[in-house]
């Protein structure tokens, strides 16, 4: 008879008993032992129908074909701009995805980007060899002026972003201040009263040390309530869920 041994959004350490039996199927981060389903890393625990699987708690970004990422220029070559984008792998920006204007060959490239600059852009290709090739042709992708860049977990963006937008969506309205979080953890925002734009980083931080928690839309709803004196009106938001827009 085949028994499950952890709950929806329990917090499972690598090698921990999920379930036992057949009835079960191993998913994302579990492997099955015989008749055991166990856990191949720390993570929450997701329960999909017969199918177990874990959310991550921890791990560096991993660079996905068509993710929308912020990234730092780190280098600039005769025909390209090297950035960082927050993992093990540094990506490439060549003169051709950079902008729609002609760029003549041995043009002065830090009239476009400099040293230091934050770019949204997105990822166009992934060699084997993880190479990393990003655009800055397309809807919303820019250079970034102004505003402040923090820092968060990659595996807590979805939570952050929340279902079709409704997490980050509910900061910035609370707070009056402009946000986009990339798909690599690193975030910016801009708000024209310095008090928002702190409320705004620290909301975020709280739902990134608190996303395993049940109930996060309506303690971020509080708490927003709570700094800000005005009434928060949730419009189907709905925990959870991956998102892959620009917000």
């Amino acid at each position: 008879m085949s028994k499950l041994l952890t709950k929806d959004k329990d917090v499972v350490v690598p090698g921990e008993c999920l379930a036992e039996g057949m009835d079960y199927l191993p998913g994302i981060g579990t492997y099955r032992d015989g008749e055991k389903i166990l856990a191949s890393r720390l993570g929450l625990s997701k329960i999909d129908g017969r199918a177990l699987e874990l959310i991550p708690l921890s791990g560096r970004y991993l660079p996905k074909r068509g993710d929308t990422i912020i990234a730092k220029v780190t280098e600039i070559t005769m025909s390209a701009w090297r950035v960082n984008t927050n993992s093990a792998y540094q990506a490439m920006l060549g003169m051709r995805d950079a902008t729609s204007e002609f760029i003549p060959k041995g043009a002065n490239l830090t009239k476009y980007f400099n040293f230091g600059d934050y770019l949204v852009c997105k990822i166009t290709n992934v060699t084997s060899q993880r190479l990393v090739d990003i655009t800055m042709k397309g809807p919303g992708l820019r250079k970034l002026r102004g505003g402040r860049i923090i820092q968060v977990n990659t595996n807590k963006v979805p939570r952050i972003i929340g279902k079709k937008g409704s997490m980050v969506s509910m900061v910035k309205n609370a707070t009056g201040c402009k946000i986009i979080v990339g798909q690599n953890g690193i975030i910016w925002l801009q708000g024209e009263d310095p008090k928002m734009e702190i409320l705004a980083v620290n909301t975020i931080k709280k739902i990134e040390e608190e996303s395993h928690i049940s109930g996060l839309t309506d303690r971020i709803k509080e708490f927003l309530e709570k700094e800000t004196g005005k009434k928060i009106v949730l419009e189907q938001i709905t925990e959870g869920g991956e998102q892959n827009d620009l917000h």
